[in-house]
């Protein structure tokens, strides 16, 4: 067993270096680092002194050495302010070491914000924090409800109840989520003016009038996919055996349903549930860039974290 987990814990660890790696190189192409040096000087500066630009403040090191040190395994090199002579830090906002020190995320250092002029981390856990209370309230709307819609289709299978609900379950599961979220902000933003249509930033913080349509917008999706799992488990357990014991002992239909049926029901719906983090992972970027939230917008903007 433990060497199962080291061999897990390992293959982890490469992917996320591979990943990281691949991130990395593609951030540091050559558009990339020419659009960061526009955004860092004047937009009619020349190609010679972009160059001198990059090359001043470390940008055209090796690509190997640059990673090593954003990851930590080399010790950064302090930049050489060309007028003096001696070393400086390459951004005023920026707290770089002075001499050869090992900094990087494996120290705990992510860098500095070429965009926000700070650092990262005073930028991205508020924000991240933001993100886990996003996704908590997702859950806690998105299971209640989509198990409840779930178990009243499944009692009775081919009723007009189960029919309405497989319905609304298909055609929310079959609206993405940048399309429910212009659908919401238009009803509830635009035309009644119930809601907020920007989401709540890590600064602004969080309150039921800018956080309740990205929470709508993700559970939406998530709701029509977990009720179809629990209706088609609940339609299962309904036609087996001791179920139909339990009726001709004379149960009534609600006791045999909340005491026999939703037990062995609700075992495939949580597996299902469980298998929702790495979606709401992936989903809640999308959302918190459509509703200008601050961790969506810095995860997708390459010139926040500077390398």
């Amino acid at each position: 067993m433990l060497s199962f987990v080291i061999r897990r814990l390992g293959t982890m660890a490469l992917t996320m270096l591979c990943l990281t790696m691949i991130v990395f190189f593609l951030i540091n192409l050559e558009p990339n680092l020419k659009k960061l040096a526009i955004s860092q000087t004047e937009m009619h500066t020349s190609a010679e002194q972009l160059e001198s630009w990059l090359v001043n403040h470390g940008y055209r090191q090796n690509f190997f050495v640059r990673y090593g040190q954003w990851l930590g395994v080399v010790p950064k090199q302090p930049v050489t302010d060309p007028a003096t002579g001696k070393p400086t830090q390459r951004f005023s906002f920026c707290n770089d070491p002075l001499e050869p020190k090992f900094s990087g995320i494996l120290e705990g250092d992510f860098g500095c914000s070429t965009k926000f002029k700070t650092s990262v981390a005073s930028k991205l856990f508020p924000a991240l924090a933001a993100t886990g209370i996003l996704m908590l309230c997702v859950l806690l709307v998105m299971v209640p409800i989509s198990l409840l819609i779930g178990i009243l289709a499944g009692m009775r299978e081919g009723s007009r109840t189960d029919r309405t609900l497989s319905v609304a379950s298909i055609a929310s599961t079959a609206t993405p989520e940048y399309v429910s979220g212009v659908i919401f902000t238009v009803i509830f933003a635009s035309w009644l003016g119930w809601l907020n249509g920007s989401a709540a930033s890590a600064s602004q913080g969080i309150t039921f009038y800018n956080f309740t349509l990205p929470v709508m917008t993700l559970a939406i999706y998530g709701i029509g996919y977990i009720a179809r799992m629990t209706r088609a488990s609940m339609v299962e357990v309904m036609t087996q055996q001791y179920i139909r014991t339990a009726r001709l002992k004379g149960l009534s239909f609600g006791s045999v349903v909340v005491k026999h049926a939703l037990r062995n029901a609700l075992i495939a719906p949580f597996t299902v549930i469980m298998l929702q983090f790495p979606w709401l992972l992936t989903g809640v970027v999308i959302v918190e860039v459509m509703f200008r939230s601050d961790v969506g917008y810095a995860f997708l903007n390459p010139r926040i974290r500077v390398q």
